[in-house]
């Protein structure tokens, strides 16, 4: 029996012993969590101005204002205080610094914070389109690369406001980064809706020296919107300009990469129509002719639903007028796509539509002879559309 007791006491230890655990682990409540970030063009706040009016300055250039939403909000009355089950203040904190380094921006809040912030849980990044002028994207992106607590599954985005507007919210129950990571979700229902880049995706097309595109946030009195994209330089690193929200829309339809939304155009008596997009197929041919004259065919074929029609005086059951119909929103979706392109060859000169990918893969011996300066030599390039849109059923009411 007292064997027995020995060998029970000896592997209880054995087990405590071998048991896995985070011996270096922090308490939640020791550490000021932060999901968002957003970078803006260095300016002193009104806050950090009487700061350094009071001594709280150190050696550096004000380039970058970085602004990060901790959450949850540390709270000095603790769940049971009067009104805090009232939701009457946002339930973050945005706190903002200036300088020129964001390890060193990040090791002064310590200054401020009576916990130290942690990235781990980071879901959102906005850039200001006027900082990314300045500085390029490899330059404002080198640290949260580098950084292992930043996991590069962090979406980035651009805005043409102050970035540090879009992590404030109307709505008190609401935490703006977290609200801007769902809004992505949306992109089944419109294309307008980018699929989002991540830190992984970014680091890629950083390197790549290719050009692309960053979903625009816009800003307006604690609400947001995406709208449209940044267009950032590949040899450059640098934002060179916006699209709209239907040049968003136009690359998703050269891609095939549209799995809902909707067309609206009017009718010649012009009353609105609208097609309910359900599939769209796209298939982009490379043409190398002699001499190395390289151009580009796009094959754009849709199904969708007549969902709505404004015109009383057309019946939409009849084929004739179905065809109609049809040529409208093929008319519409090829005037969109032809104003892209415009906007990419002509203004802005690249190409973020991804036609060089399939150049690279389906004539890569071409490709290497033209990768150095594609950007300008596709602005020359012709590219010729083959758009079909069907119009598969007429929802589920008609006369």
């Amino acid at each position: 029996m007292y064997r027995r007791s020995i060998l029970s006491v000896l592997l209880a230890s054995i087990l405590m012993v071998t048991q896995v655990g985070c011996w270096s682990s922090k308490e939640i409540e020791e550490l000021s969590i932060y999901t968002g970030l957003a970078l803006d063009r260095g300016e002193l706040s009104p806050l950090e101005q009487e700061l350094e009016k009071k001594g709280s300055r150190y050696f550096k250039k004000n380039k970058i204002s970085a602004s990060i939403q901790i959450v949850p909000k540390k709270s000095a009355g603790g769940p049971n205080q009067k009104g805090g089950g009232g939701g009457q203040e946002p339930n973050y904190n945005n706190i903002t610094s200036t300088g020129d380094s964001l390890l060193e921006i990040f090791r002064q809040l310590s200054l401020r914070l009576d916990r130290p912030i942690i990235g781990h849980h980071l879901k959102v990044m906005v850039v200001s389109t006027e900082l990314a002028k300045q500085q390029t994207i490899q330059q404002l992106m080198d640290f949260v690369l580098r950084d292992n607590d930043i996991r590069p599954s962090c979406e980035v985005f651009l805005s043409k406001e102050r970035a540090a507007n879009t992590l404030v919210t109307k709505y008190k129950g609401e935490i703006p980064s977290i609200h801007i990571l769902n809004m992505l979700r949306n992109h089944f229902r419109t294309s307008k809706v980018m699929r989002g880049v991540n830190l992984s995706e970014l680091d890629g097309l950083i390197h790549s020296k290719k050009s692309y595109i960053l979903q625009n946030i816009s800003e307006s009195e604690g609400e947001l919107e995406f709208s449209g994209a940044g267009i950032i330089k590949g040899d450059t690193g640098h934002w060179i300009g916006a699209l709209g929200q239907q040049d968003v829309e136009s690359i998703g339809w050269i891609k095939g990469d549209v799995e809902g939304g909707a067309v609206k155009t009017y009718d010649k008596r012009n009353e609105a129509i609208t097609y309910e997009i359900k599939s769209v197929k796209s298939k982009i041919t490379t043409k190398v002719a002699k001499g190395e004259d390289i151009s580009f065919h796009v094959k754009i074929e849709s199904e969708g639903r007549l969902i709505e029609n404004w015109d009383e005086k057309i019946d939409p059951t009849k084929t004739r007028n179905i065809k109609e119909a049809e040529q409208e929103f093929e008319k519409q979706v090829t005037q969109r796509i032809k104003s892209l392109l415009h906007k990419l060859q002509a203004e802005y000169k690249v190409d973020v539509a991804g036609f060089g990918d399939h150049l690279k893969i389906e004539k890569p011996q071409v490709w290497k002879k033209v990768k150095e300066d594609w950007d300008y030599k596709f602005s020359k390039i012709p590219v010729t559309f083959d758009i079909k849109l069907t119009i598969t059923d007429l929802g589920s009411s008609a006369e």
